[in-house]
């Protein structure tokens, strides 16, 4: 597993929002360091250097502000 981003915030919708600084594709699926399961990359958006993914989370517990995200 590498780190991929950091969350952002959870969006009105129950979305993750991650700051990315390596590339992913839609639906990849992202995990919190204890390998535990984040949710799936629904959508990239924002600029190419420094772009966002729409994460539909696994469960509204799923990813704080601030936590490292990872991909396999």
């Amino acid at each position: 597993m590498f780190q991929v981003g950091t969350v952002v915030h959870r969006a009105k919708s129950g979305r993750l929002v991650v700051r990315l600084t390596r590339e992913v594709r839609p639906g990849a699926f992202l995990f919190d360091e204890g390998r535990r399961k984040l949710g799936k990359v629904v959508e990239l958006m924002g600029p190419v250097k420094s772009p966002y993914a729409s994460v539909a989370a696994v469960s509204s517990r799923a990813g704080r502000p601030g936590e490292p995200a990872f991909a396999e």
